[in-house]
């Protein structure tokens, strides 16, 4: 199953006898899946069956889903508004008992007041009305096919970068693997130097136990067997989850502070040039593969 982005367009026309409408569908990156619909004033019994179309192909993201709709004038039938133009009349009537020598209004001045006429659509009867809605949706779904499609495709070429990221971690870690100063030799070299500079310290006068304690925190400070250890499992279940696809984004993301957290010990638990070095640019690289990932589904 392969990866998808939560970034991502559509837009899909239909008509139905005189109804034109467009959806359109945009998607950015959430925590989870939110849907935000808006649609036209008496089409509110659509947005449960909306809803469920869209959990149906969509995991994550915040998604806004418009319907513009529009209708052949000739369908409009022309009306009074009775209660604008009772509202007209009343204030003539109040206008003549202020000032008897007003001039009546001609008909066309009452007519022409906003709200007096108005254009109306005609009421469809339940069977037309179903079959509008089922082809709004049927257009809703086309949308959706393309949206999907696009966030696929982006989904690839993040898939892409984040392969070749989680790549160079294992190199890095690799590297950390093979550095000259993790062999044996040079481990006790190193710590054999660092008890002589605390038996200088001190004069000679180091207490054994207090040396060997020294010694034995010295060896396990620079020990990161177990980091190493964790950054190969950590690579492997990043490849293991990329292969099986599908909405993996979050895990993915907790992998990344993993990674992150590692890198971290790594650093601080370094007194080699060349280890420091390294957890930088794993730090640096996991820092970019996190961006990348927190745009997956």
């Amino acid at each position: 199953m392969s990866l998808a982005s939560m970034t991502g367009f559509a837009r899909a026309p239909g008509e139905s006898g005189p109804v034109r409408w467009t959806w359109e569908l945009r998607s950015v990156n959430g925590k989870s899946l939110d849907l935000r619909i808006r649609i036209p004033t008496g089409l509110e019994t659509l947005e449960p069956r909306i809803r469920e179309r869209c959990s149906k192909v969509l995991r994550r993201g915040n998604v806004s889903i418009g319907l513009a709709m529009q209708r052949d004038q000739s369908e409009q039938q022309l009306q009074v508004n009775e209660s604008a133009l009772d509202a007209v009349l009343s204030t003539i009537d109040l206008l003549k008992a202020r000032v008897p020598d007003l001039a009546p209004p001609s008909l066309d001045g009452i007519l022409a007041q906003k709200g007096v006429f108005e254009l109306k659509e005609p009421e469809d009867d339940e069977e037309v009305q179903a079959a509008l809605h089922n082809a709004l949706l049927a257009t809703l779904d086309v949308a959706l096919i393309d949206l999907v499609d696009m966030r696929h495709t982006e989904g690839h070429s993040i898939s892409t970068v984040v392969r070749a990221q989680i790549d160079r971690i294992a190199e890095l870690t690799q590297a950390a693997e093979d550095l000259p100063a993790r062999k044996p030799d040079a481990i006790k070299a190193r710590l054999k130097k660092q008890v002589a500079d605390l038996m200088d310290a001190s004069d000679g006068q180091l207490d054994p136990q207090r040396l060997h304690q020294e010694a034995v925190f010295l060896a396990t400070k620079a020990d990161i067997r177990e980091e190493l250890d964790r950054l190969h499992a950590h690579v492997a279940a990043v490849r293991e989850l990329m292969d099986t696809g599908g909405a993996i984004g979050r895990r993915l993301d907790f992998l990344a502070q993993e990674f992150n957290r590692e890198a971290n010990t790594l650093c601080s638990k370094s007194n080699d040039v060349d280890l420091t070095a390294i957890g930088l640019d794993l730090k640096a690289v996991i820092d970019q593969m996190r961006e990348q990932i927190q745009n997956l589904e």
